[in-house]
């Protein structure tokens, strides 16, 4: 019996953009931690550091819905290209600001700016819908990219607070920051499998948020993303 794991990767194209979103996501889970690691270290004051990280986490929560619709209007590479621009400069400027003690609003700011990072999950999945669309093999790279995600929120967290706390205080930040510039980077260099835009249509049904199965599952979402985050920051 053929793995069916084995068999959406013969589709062209499917290695090599998952390979790439799998670092371009890693992000995810490595910057608020790492923000954290950082700035209790740099200022030893924890109130900061989980504020300035609890400050980019919010303002994802809100901007990465905007960024995805932006998406999938426009094409990724109109906007994964200078939203991750936008970002790797804002972490970098986070990165010197922790370092050389700037004003606490620097922190502040900078931090806000880095979470108009794309939602790369989203658009890799968005990809496979694309080459697996009405087929049974879209099931079965999602329950892929279910995995990966795990992966990502546990490996993601500990590589930060590992590299943090054994080399120098913005050394987490600072991996996650690269593997956003270069996994973002190789996975828009994958154009044959960029999904093709759609521009919205007059009379069309609006936001999906207005949908109520849709309303039920984002706030169990948010009542357990709360629990993971609370939790990873508090210990």
């Amino acid at each position: 019996m053929q793995n069916p794991y084995s068999q959406i990767f013969r589709a062209p194209g499917a290695k090599g953009f998952a390979a790439a979103g799998f670092v371009a996501r890693l992000p995810i889970a490595m910057a608020p931690i790492g923000i954290v690691a950082m700035l209790s270290q740099t200022d030893g004051e924890y109130w900061l550091a989980g504020a300035v990280s609890a400050t980019y986490a919010l303002a994802n929560a809100f901007v990465a819905p905007q960024v995805s619709r932006l998406v999938d209007r426009l094409g990724q590479t109109r906007i994964v290209v200078p939203t991750t621009v936008i970002s790797t400069l804002a972490f970098a400027i986070l990165i010197v600001a922790a370092n050389q003690h700037w004003p606490i609003w620097t922190l502040f700011v900078s931090a806000l700016l880095a979470a108009v990072m794309p939602s790369i999950p989203a658009m890799v999945r968005a990809r496979w819908t694309e080459i697996f669309r009405n087929r049974h093999e879209l099931n079965t790279a999602f329950a892929f990219e279910s995995a990966a995600d795990e992966l990502v929120y546990i490996a993601g967290a500990s590589l930060s607070v590992g590299l943090s706390v054994a080399l120098f205080p913005e050394a987490g930040v600072l991996a996650s920051t690269l593997f956003l510039a270069f996994g973002s980077t190789a996975f828009i260099l994958q154009r044959s499998t960029e999904p093709r835009a759609r521009p919205v249509e007059h009379g069309s049904g609006g936001s999906a948020i207005r949908l109520r199965p849709v309303q039920i599952i984002t706030l169990a979402l948010i009542f357990i993303g709360a629990t993971f985050a609370t939790t990873e920051v508090s210990t």
